[in-house]
């Protein structure tokens, strides 16, 4: 499988790009914020790619992030959500704001995603919950570098290579292993986190901790 291409975008539409890597050009299909984050045409750059294989199809999904790769690979797990619809709940919340709402069980916002229904979004928070603390522990995984004209590559396995992560999706995933490690389930830390990390945005990753603590500690 495909799982990562970098080359020069030659065309660029409302919902993918050309990529040009030595000569062979690759569609690649992305959400509304993979789009924003992309180079202008003529310029490098390198995505993350999922690969749909149809009877009569073949579809590059790209992504910034492994982290958006995986939420993207766990929605389409879900019955009722395709590609589609995946790449419209990732554009609308991003990768911290679908973990978030699963940890949360706030199906309310999965449905503010164009195409997605009620019972749509309440199977989604319902399926997914459980997996939500290890996908949201991949937030510290970093993202690839812009390609330079030397890296047209398509790589098999997609590697991680040294960049820095969004510093709130550090702060998230490292205080969510903390509180693993303190002995609480994956979902209630997510939970706990999602919530503090939602309350105090740019909260860094030791005041993340407190808040969730308290969120977590026994009431009355």
């Amino acid at each position: 499988m495909i799982g990562r291409i970098a080359g020069r975008i030659d065309y660029r539409a409302a919902d993918h790009v050309l990529i040009d890597v030595r000569g062979v050009g690759y569609l690649v299909y992305c959400s509304e914020r993979t789009m924003a984050a992309l180079p202008s045409v003529g310029e490098h750059t390198a995505v993350y790619t999922d690969l749909l294989v149809r009877e009569d199809n073949l579809q590059l999904f790209g992504f910034t992030l492994l982290v958006e790769k995986e939420w993207h690979r766990l929605l389409m797990s879900i019955n009722g959500i395709g590609a589609k619809a995946s790449l419209a709940i990732l554009g609308t919340l991003g990768h911290e704001g679908v973990g978030r709402a699963i940890a949360l069980g706030d199906w309310n916002a999965v449905k503010a995603a164009k195409g997605i229904g009620p019972k749509t979004a309440q199977r989604v928070v319902m399926e997914l919950k459980d997996k939500a603390p290890e996908v949201m522990a991949m937030g510290a995984t970093p993202a690839p570098l812009p390609a330079s004209e030397d890296d047209e590559v398509i790589e098999a396995v997609a590697a991680p290579v040294a960049a820095a992560p969004p510093a709130s999706a550090s702060a998230q995933a490292e205080a969510l292993s903390a509180l693993t490690n303190l002995g609480y389930a994956p979902g209630e830390a997510a939970g706990a986190v999602a919530q503090a990390a939602g309350e105090t945005p740019d909260a860094e990753t030791p005041s993340l901790i407190r808040a969730a603590l308290k969120l977590l500690a026994p009431k009355g």
